[in-house]
């Protein structure tokens, strides 16, 4: 009908020609049935069809089949059936997310040869069937997060042989088979988010032979073990995100990589895992941000020679030791914005020169001398629109550093540590006691107090054990030993410089010692060494005259009592004999004579 209304036409009057101009592309787009369904919006001339958010149950017919992009994201579509798009060939764009898909047929996909992108993030889907992506030789980029897969069986993906970018974040994944990816052949990008697993699957990843980029997030995963990554030999970049269990990366837990950008934020590290990350040695971005830790150790970070950038944004950061950065010629952007910093000295880069992005806002910063070298760079340092804020010192706090015209005297200025008193000090204390020798400081900033032994070791208030130097700068002994004894050295020290104070300690020995005692008969029984008066020491000999006079007296005077109690009792004692003596023929003068004999006393 449209092509007779058209010949009608041209057969009319002359006249009519302007008419005639307006019909012919209105009859050639009906001729080759170009239309858009009534629920959509077309756009011809760019190819596009939306249909996005139009409570639709299945997908339209009428779509025009040169389309290239079409959106029919956020409807009510539940199951594709094999051969629903085989119309539309020209495809390179399919959006199918935020509806309420649960079942994908075999071969649903199957016309679509040139579709690049497909996205079917926030359905329902519980697994990925065999086949259900076949026919999609050139699909490079895949959306299947926010889903409800539970598993990755074995050659899940294998007919996606050109894929560059997969995202399955959100599925609550408790197992990936070890061959689940094998048929990724050129997979570049994979992000897994929200996964239920509780360590690396280690061997899935291996068949990813030319990943990129591999991000790992929100997962309950607690160490990172030893060679969790194999076989990646083209992994540039890693990021690991809110993992709020990790508390340990192992010292190959990184092993065989050779990535550029390492991201690891929103964990429970402690410490810079500097022992897993010191042989990536073309590592240029490191992101250690919010995360619980407190110091930057002096030198650890050397082995990254080619590190450009350091993000330690939101963490728990009091102090970065000098020459913190050292050897790292080519670092340029400092980030450790959010922290509990008061000072940043100079020292701890390798060479300011090369710095060109720092961020210190919101920390509290003492402005004194040692931040002196930022406001004499300030015009040339970027602090990205965050410029930083003294919070300290009561002359310039609440004032940010571009407002210093001219250094004033009163403005970053230190005062030379200080030990309050420097008198000698001699503590003397017996073994096993403790002993305290006090070294009271002061200056601006803080000096810090550190002590040397007799022995030349040198303790602060990091040192863990027997001696340990107290935040006031005490040094305590515990259970003080006779080799404890000797000279010490306290040394204050801060940015404008040290000063230094003597002490003595003595540690002596008990007399009586009921351990030494023991020991030295232990050593008489045990063994049968002959006593040489040149070869002791006076306490030794002591103990052994101890040992040998006690005992001799006590015996002596126990003697002497039993004597004089026996002599005391023989003199006194009277013997009564009575007998029936029989009458002997002998007479009254004989028994007289024997009864004498008996009652007589002893001489």
């Amino acid at each position: 009908m449209a092509a007779r209304t058209l010949l009608d036409s041209l057969s009319s009057s002359w006249s009519s020609w302007p008419s005639l101009l307006f019909l012919i592309p209105v009859a050639f787009l009906v001729g080759f049935g170009r239309s858009c369904p009534s629920k959509c919006h077309c756009m011809a001339q760019d190819k596009v069809v939306f249909c996005n958010g139009r409570n639709l149950t299945s997908v339209p017919g009428r779509i025009p089949p040169d389309s290239e992009f079409l959106d029919l994201s956020r409807n009510f579509l539940r199951t594709l059936q094999g051969g629903m798009f085989s119309r539309l060939q020209a495809l390179k764009e399919l959006d199918l997310s935020h509806n309420v898909i649960s079942s994908i047929e075999h071969r649903a996909f199957n016309s679509l040869h040139n579709l690049m992108t497909l996205q079917l993030n926030s359905n329902r889907l519980d697994m990925i069937s065999d086949g259900i992506f076949a026919g999609l030789p050139n699909l490079s980029v895949l959306d299947i997060s926010e889903n409800r897969i539970l598993v990755f069986l074995d050659h899940s993906f294998k007919d996606l042989s050109n894929l560059r970018k997969l995202e399955v974040g959100g599925n609550h994944l408790v197992f990936i088979s070890s061959h689940a990816f094998r048929g990724l052949q050129r997979l570049q990008q994979l992000s897994l988010e929200k996964c239920k697993f509780t360590s690396i699957p280690t061997e899935a990843f291996s068949h990813l032979h030319h990943l990129v980029e591999l991000r790992l997030k929100v997962l309950n995963i607690s160490i990172l073990p030893n060679h969790s990554f194999k076989r990646l030999p083209h992994l540039r970049v890693l990021e690991i995100h809110r993992w709020p269990f990790l508390t340990t990366l192992q010292s190959q837990s990184l092993s065989s990589l050779n990535i550029t950008s390492l991201s690891i934020t929103k964990c429970n590290l402690h410490d810079v895992p500097y022992e897993a990350i010191k042989h990536l040695a073309h590592l240029r971005v490191l992101d250690l941000s919010y995360n619980p830790i407190s110091v930057i150790h002096g030198k650890k970070l050397a082995d990254l020679s080619r590190l450009q950038e350091f993000h330690l944004t939101g963490g728990r950061l009091v102090t970065i030791h000098v020459s913190a950065f050292h050897g790292l010629v080519h670092f340029r952007l400092l980030n450790v914005s959010s922290n509990s910093l008061q000072t940043l000295e100079e020292n701890v880069f390798h060479s300011v020169g090369n710095l060109e992005v720092l961020r210190l806002d919101r920390n509290p910063l003492a402005c004194d001398c040692r931040l002196l070298w930022i406001v004499r760079r300030r015009q040339r340092l970027n602090f990205e629109a965050r410029q930083p804020v003294c919070a300290i010192n009561s002359t310039t706090k609440g004032k940010v550093f571009h407002r210093f015209s001219d250094i004033s005297p009163g403005h970053f200025r230190c005062r030379k540590s200080k030990i309050e008193d420097k008198t000698l000090q001699t503590v003397n204390v017996e073994e096993g006691d403790e002993a305290n020798l006090t070294c009271k400081s002061g200056g601006d900033p803080p000096p810090t107090v550190s002590w040397v032994s007799p022995q030349n070791v040198t303790l602060n208030t990091s040192h863990k054990g027997r001696l340990a130097v107290l935040s006031d700068g005490t040094l305590k002994i515990q259970y003080a030993l006779p080799e404890d004894s000797g000279r010490y050295l306290c040394i204050a020290t801060n940015t404008a410089g040290n000063d230094t104070k003597v002490a003595h300690l003595h540690v002596s020995v008990p007399l009586l010692n009921s351990s030494f005692l023991l020991n030295e008969v232990n050593l008489l029984n045990n063994t049968r060494m002959s006593f040489h008066p040149f070869l002791v020491d006076t306490g030794t000999l002591v103990g052994i005259l101890a040992i040998g006079i006690v005992p001799f007296l006590c015996s002596v005077m126990v003697c002497f009592l039993f004597i004089f109690l026996w002599s005391k009792g023989k003199g006194n004692t009277k013997t009564y004999v009575t007998e029936s003596v029989p009458h002997y023929p002998f007479g009254r003068k004989a028994m007289s004579s024997k009864c004498r004999t008996i009652n007589k006393k002893p001489r």
